[in-house]
């Protein structure tokens, strides 16, 4: 569910329209909220990335005033894109520029490899064809801009503006790539992941 607690997966099949299953429900305000009728998500309340279940997701938003309901009448309810990518390398020098241990999850990406080579910053790697495996494909279409939800950390409810402004600063407030899928098929823990 959109917003909710990520899980770590050994495999995973990565369709034309996503991965299957990420994000393919989401909780929609329905009063109570200026946003009503739209997603309620991180930006709005803070806990949801570290709920597990929509029940108590729900209950959450009720402690704040707001009434939502689940939704699945879409495929996937993605910000942007189908595939959101982080690299080691790119985690590594946002820890720098901040000068603390970041935990990967603060980001929310859906697909996390070590490094890809000639691959420093998110720029190098715009247009990009990428591949894992034998048979999945992907492009990389543009830099992920961050907003205050980075600044959420995904164990307990500290809140670290310092992230967001330090990342503002040297990257401008980018982190990771999105993607789209050129050619699906099923991933698993330990592939490669080449620039093609």
């Amino acid at each position: 569910m959109k917003s909710l607690r990520g899980e770590s997966l050994a495999q995973a099949e990565i369709l034309s329209s996503g991965i299957a299953g990420d994000r393919a429900a989401a909780l929609m305000v329905a009063s109570g909220h200026a946003r009503t009728g739209k997603t309620y998500r991180g930006k709005e309340d803070e806990r949801l990335h570290r709920l597990e279940d929509e029940a108590s997701a729900t209950r959450a938003a009720a402690e704040r005033g707001v009434l939502v309901r689940s939704e699945n009448a879409a495929p996937h309810y993605f910000d942007d894109s189908p595939i959101s990518l982080v690299t080691a390398t790119w985690l590594e020098d946002a820890q720098r520029i901040c000068g603390r241990e970041l935990d990967v999850r603060r980001f929310r990406p859906n697909l996390v490899t070590d490094a890809i080579v000639g691959a420093q910053r998110e720029g190098d790697l715009l247009g990009a064809e990428l591949r894992i495996g034998e048979r999945v494909r992907l492009r990389v279409t543009k830099a992920i801009r961050r907003c205050v939800t980075i600044t959420y950390d995904p164990e307990s409810d500290a809140v670290d503006p310092g992230i967001l402004r330090s990342l503002a600063q040297d990257r401008a407030a980018t982190f990771g790539v999105y993607c789209e899928v050129l050619v699906p098929g099923t991933v698993a823990l330990g592939e490669r992941l080449l620039r093609s």
